[in-house]
């Protein structure tokens, strides 16, 4: 049987959904962003957990800087990722404020390098970013493997945030793919229960 190359579907479907999210009415954007935002801050595990590891948000992708906001009010910790230059991994960092961050790869907000880098994650909530998610927890990311590595590592909540207009019925992927626990856009909240890498 000859394994299907899922690379050009995956850039295919890249193309479509970051198109939806360019052409969302800023308006529409913020309300599902604060729709999505109170769904997040409902769920029981962010509620009971110390840290909060996110991504910085572009423009185009699901608001996180209300949740870093909430996050810190509350007392948790922050953590979002630097991407370490020349390789595919990245460092995953704490910061303090806004502040603590600044323009790097692709333009992308990251901590700044006197920022302290942490190895370990106890009691953390992730928010994984994805172009798409579909029901199973699958994502589509941006193609450069940086989450795969870590979140094939990573053994605490992990939840997938995305606009409905962004969900794809089944989403190709391979061995190395690993759904997320839990999928909330602006109109749902959904616990999948089966989520695996298989």
């Amino acid at each position: 049987m000859v394994k299907q190359d899922i690379r050009p579907i995956k850039q295919e479907l890249r193309q479509k959904y970051k198109q939806i999210r360019r052409t969302m009415d800023p308006q529409m954007k913020q309300k599902k962003d604060n729709d999505i935002f109170e769904k997040v801050i409902s769920l029981k595990q962010y509620q009971q957990a110390d840290m909060l590891i996110t991504f910085v948000s572009t423009e185009i992708e699901v608001d996180t800087h209300q949740l870093m906001a909430h996050a810190w009010s509350t007392g948790k910790r922050v953590v979002v990722p630097r991407c370490i230059d020349g390789t595919r991994l990245m460092d995953f960092c704490e910061i303090q404020s806004m502040e603590d961050l600044e323009p790097r790869t692709f333009s992308v907000l990251e901590p700044k390098q006197n920022c302290y880098i942490l190895n370990q994650f106890p009691n953390s909530f992730c928010i994984v970013p994805g172009l798409s998610f579909d029901l199973s927890g699958f994502r589509l990311g941006y193609g450069k493997g940086y989450y795969d590595r870590f979140l094939n590592q990573y053994d605490g909540t992990t939840v997938g945030i995305c606009y409905s207009s962004c969900l794809h019925p089944s989403l190709p992927h391979g061995k190395y793919d690993r759904a997320v626990q839990w999928l909330v856009t602006e109109k749902f909240k959904k616990h999948l229960e089966k989520s695996s890498n298989k």
